[in-house]
């Protein structure tokens, strides 16, 4: 029997600040999800469900497949662990392992040697199952990862392989890029809903509005790329239904107001490449300007921003200056809103308002700040349609 037919544990990853959004899309594809776990939200399901988590999350960094837990405080306490893993359920006898380690507040530290015993004792069971001397390692290369945290072991199965922000249209990266899945979970957490007009004027590679254009479509995030568990020799396909089930929720033919523009006419001409391989593209209205210049029509929109901060990019009284020139340009906006995410500590000093909430959030490695600046809600009918 294959460990892979019956019901356990998923783990979904979530960037430090998003949790509460990922947490939202698992509620909203039917789980009951955890609590965040040292960054995992925790849900039951099986293998379909692993493809679904997969394909529709948004701001999940990666899927796992929980595989065992249990207290360990020594390395023999490790060892027995794994060794009583039924691990012939999982593997098969060519697969390359390979063994990722992390420890928060637990005896056991040393990240090399949890790694060495948790390969060493998995290898020791399969090699006893299958009746080898040693593993030949020539196949599929399925990646564990040994958590260790307040002394509790958890073994779990990577099943996405590449990490999910790589959706699969970005091919070019400019500088100073936001991920995909922090993109979208900061659109999540907006009060933009799809209906009401959206702009970012710092688009650089298209990453916010072609994730807004694909949240307004219905477009599964991760519909168009492949997963480490389709080659999972011991597991059921699954992944065609759950593809079908994301091609059937598409719909092109939302009414959405999404602009993007930049600066940079290299920098639009990426986004717009971007754009086209999402299918997006006629969703996404680009052009070249600068932010000074930056208007709109349109009342009670919702901006969105990753302007360059850092002096890698800009220098201080550079970016001083291009943060008055956007406050300006913003203050002349109609009731709109704005979600700028950057690191530069005196923003709101520059940008001549101050945020009605600020969020901590990172940036690949760096530490950045969410600040949400909230204009009056659109007025609405007694239908509920915005007028």
């Amino acid at each position: 029997m294959s460990f892979f037919e019956g019901e356990f544990y998923i783990q979904a990853a979530a960037a430090s600040g998003t949790e509460a959004v990922l947490k939202r899309e698992l509620s909203d594809l039917g789980y009951a999800p955890s609590g965040a776990e040292y960054g995992r939200i925790r849900f039951a399901g099986n293998m379909r469900d692993v493809a679904r988590a997969n394909v529709f999350l948004r701001t999940a960094g990666r899927v796992r497949i929980e595989l065992a837990r249990f207290p360990a405080r020594s390395f023999d306490e490790l060892y027995d662990g794994v060794r009583a893993l039924p691990w012939a359920e999982i593997l098969p006898s060519s697969a390359a392992l390979a063994v990722t380690a992390r420890s928060i507040h637990s005896e056991l530290f040393s990240l090399s040697d949890i790694q060495r015993i948790t390969k060493k004792a998995a290898a020791d069971s399969l090699c006893a199952a299958y009746g080898l001397n040693r593993l030949p390692e020539d196949g599929v290369t399925y990646s564990v990862e040994a958590g260790v945290a307040d002394d509790t072991v958890t073994l779990a199965l990577d099943t996405s392989g590449e990490g999910l922000h790589k959706r699969g249209y970005r091919v070019i990266v400019g500088d100073a890029p936001i991920r995909e899945t922090l993109a979208a979970a900061i659109i999540l957490m907006s009060v933009w809903r799809g209906d009401r007009p959206f702009a970012d004027p710092f688009c650089g590679s298209g990453t916010f509005p072609v994730e807004a254009a694909m949240i307004a479509t219905g477009t599964a995030a991760g519909a168009a790329r492949s997963f480490a568990f389709e080659k999972f020799a011991l597991a059921p396909v699954v992944a065609p239904s759950v593809r079908e089930e994301a091609r059937s929720l598409v719909n092109l033919s939302a009414k959405t107001e999404i602009f993007a523009s930049d600066i940079s006419p290299a920098a639009v001409k990426v986004a717009q490449k971007h754009a086209s391989r999402a299918g997006m593209d006629k969703f996404v209205r680009f052009s070249v300007g600068d932010v000074a210049a930056f208007r709109s029509p349109l009342s009670h929109g919702v901006l969105f921003a990753n302007p360059p901060y850092g002096e890698r990019l800009m220098k201080p009284r550079e970016l001083e200056r291009l943060y008055r020139d956007f406050g300006r340009a913003f203050s002349a906006l109609d009731e709109w809103s704005a979600y700028v995410i950057t690191s530069f500590y005196a923003f709101e000093k520059f940008f001549g308002k101050r945020a009605d909430k600020r969020r901590k959030l990172y940036n690949s490695e760096i530490e950045c700040q969410l600040f949400r600046f909230l204009g009056a809600p659109p007025p609405r009918g007694k239908d509920g349609e915005i007028r």
